[in-house]
């Protein structure tokens, strides 16, 4: 049998993050005596113009904690390797990190660079070490607010004539992160985020069972999934929840995800008074169970490239309310409402309130015909990895 094809996948690590899981969803599917992926992730916990290999006994070296997939990506069998986390000043020693790395390291045959901030730096690199195919993909329409997201833009400059292929999630988000004139001369391949629609899939004996567990039963159940920080917008989204509390004395929040603007916005909810009404659930791998106990979905956020969450709440057949702020790209069905995070909450509570009365049902066939179904989209990937025609995708 001959040496399967490695692909290296570069992130910011390998935790519960939109784009992780689904490029997690992507590797399921793949032959893996064809094509294996690796991740090369940023840690605190590498220092200085070094790389680190995170072989499983290893895992709590410099107190580093295990990320969310890592035991899944060891059995599949990937490999985890680590670059510093890049911080501006340490540009130079960043760089020889990445040069070290790819100097030990060029069997890959392609090197898939999620991490777009840094990507102009690394992907020249593996370039020069031989590697046949660099690919820059868009997964986000937006950067933070201050310095980080002036730095992300200044050494994202001239990306696009720095890579082979560029792929984004969307037009939004292959703008934003390429330019305009890539995407007018057609340079930048648009693919979805596919998920494992048949995971998703709603089934109304599964919502009761879940609905039971969380004590929910006779409840209007809401529900966001997302990493807590500035792009997702929990304030708002907290407020909105006060709002619909006014007008249904039975609504209660799931909040999956976690981050470091967590404990703010339990503060948040003490303030508001609707602490005991906001359940806080952290990462869970089985989100799809949350989805059926929901009966509206929400995503207030700031940007998105082309949120997973998004495309997963529609394939458990949930009503969405979502900021227009978000690519409409992501419509697969007719279960989103669009508003804007520039609305009183009040606005966002009544449309709640209204699309809670609709009668959910299996979109199954939506998805899959949308483009949103992970299967298919890996065999596309598969030919690409191999042969490298993107035509497929």
């Amino acid at each position: 049998m001959t040496n399967p094809i490695r692909v290296l996948h570069v992130l910011g690590g390998v935790g519960l993050g939109g784009a992780e899981s689904r490029i997690m969803d992507l590797y399921r599917q793949m032959d893996r005596d064809e094509i294996r992926f690796d991740f090369l992730v940023h840690s605190s916990a590498v220092k200085g113009g070094t790389f680190a290999a995170w072989e499983e006994e290893k895992d709590d070296a410099n107190d580093r904690k295990k990320q969310f997939y890592e035991d899944e990506i060891r059995a599949m069998g990937g490999r985890i390797f680590a670059l510093p986390k890049f911080r501006v000043y340490n540009y130079f020693s960043y760089k020889k990190a990445v040069t070290a790395f790819f100097a030990a390291h060029h069997e890959f045959q392609v090197v898939q660079g999620h991490m777009t901030s840094t990507a102009a730096i690394y992907l020249p690199i593996a370039k020069r070490f031989g590697i046949p195919v660099t690919v820059a993909h868009a997964r986000n329409a937006g950067v933070l607010k201050g310095p980080k997201g002036i730095a992300t833009r200044y050494f994202r400059r001239g990306l696009a004539k720095k890579a082979d292929v560029l792929f984004a999630c969307s037009h939004l988000a292959g703008e934003d992160v390429f330019g305009k004139k890539a995407m007018e001369q057609g340079g930048v391949k648009i693919i979805h985020n596919a998920i494992d629609v048949k995971r998703f899939v709603f089934d109304e004996k599964k919502r009761q069972e879940a609905r039971e567990d969380l004590k929910v039963t006779d409840k209007l159940v809401l529900g966001h999934v997302g990493r807590f920080d500035y792009q997702k917008n929990h304030p708002y989204l907290l407020e909105v929840f006060a709002a619909v509390c006014e007008k249904r004395a039975d609504a209660v929040l799931l909040l999956l995800g976690d981050g470091q603007a967590r404990p703010a916005m339990e503060e948040r909810c003490r303030e508001l008074g609707i602490a005991d009404r906001v359940k806080f659930l952290g990462n869970r791998k089985d989100t799809q169970r949350f989805y059926q106990a929901m009966d509206v979905f929400l995503l207030p956020s700031f940007f998105e490239g082309l949120p997973g969450v998004l495309v997963e709440a529609q394939a458990a057949g949930l009503a969405c309310i979502v900021s227009d702020t978000v690519t409409r790209e992501a419509q697969a069905t007719d279960l989103i409402s669009w508003l804007s995070i520039d609305e009183l909450p009040e606005r966002w509570a009544e449309e709640i309130v209204k699309r809670a009365l609709y009668v959910r049902r299996n979109t199954e066939k939506e998805l899959t015909e949308a483009g949103f179904d992970v299967r298919t989209q890996a065999s596309c990937y598969a030919a690409f990895y191999k042969e490298g025609d993107s035509s497929g995708l």
